[in-house]
């Protein structure tokens, strides 16, 4: 898969306006700053084709980006507190619709900040994978923050936390050092070839 050929295609707010799913699809989920533009920015070897937002929350917006015959997906950051009660529910309506709507789901890479312990919200969307029988991996950003006998602790400690999720795969990625981006590209090209890993 040609990374480099990248493009941005478009951005939905409404469930009702995504396009029909006609090819694999690779899902990136995970809560407001976690770093999932700085992962797409990586795989894409591009510096700012998917926009960082020194805003968390900022924008509730599903995005598209095309490479060769895939799609990657860009979904809203979960977990941010300070918007309205009508941008929770547009949330809600626009992940729902998205994962119901019978789409070619060939893998979701699910970013989990590796500073910090999952999140209730990380634990609700993996629990929702399961449930739907959607192939995910576990994505733990940041990994370059932590000093080694941290980074070893919190890697110990992450994989306790993910017991729950079974024997998901997890792939320590730093955006700084590139760390990762080999695993991650595998993982993906795995499950567009065979239909998962």
């Amino acid at each position: 898969m040609n990374y480099n050929t990248a493009e941005f295609e478009k951005a939905y707010g409404l469930h009702s306006q995504l396009p029909e799913s006609e090819v694999p699809e690779i899902v990136f989920a995970g809560r407001s700053n976690v770093g999932k533009s700085s992962l797409l920015n990586k795989l894409f070897n591009r510096k700012q084709l998917a926009r960082v937002s020194s805003v968390p929350g900022k924008t509730i917006t599903i995005n598209f980006y095309k490479v060769d015959d895939v799609k990657f997906v860009d979904l809203p950051g979960y977990g941010y507190a300070k918007i309205s009660k009508q941008e929770l529910n547009r949330f809600g309506e626009l992940m729902e619709g998205y994962f119901k709507s019978d789409r070619k789901i060939s893998l979701v890479v699910q970013l989990i900040d590796m500073r910090h312990p999952l999140t209730k919200d990380d634990m609700g969307m993996i629990t929702f994978m399961q449930e739907m029988n959607i192939p995910f991996i576990i994505v733990m950003t940041k990994a370059d923050k932590l000093k080694k006998k941290a980074y070893e602790e919190r890697l110990r400690l992450s994989k306790q936390e993910l017991a729950f999720a079974g024997g998901v795969p997890v792939v320590p990625f730093s955006a700084v050092t590139g760390q990762g981006i080999n695993g991650i590209k595998n993982y993906i090209e795995n499950s567009i070839s065979d239909g998962g890993f």
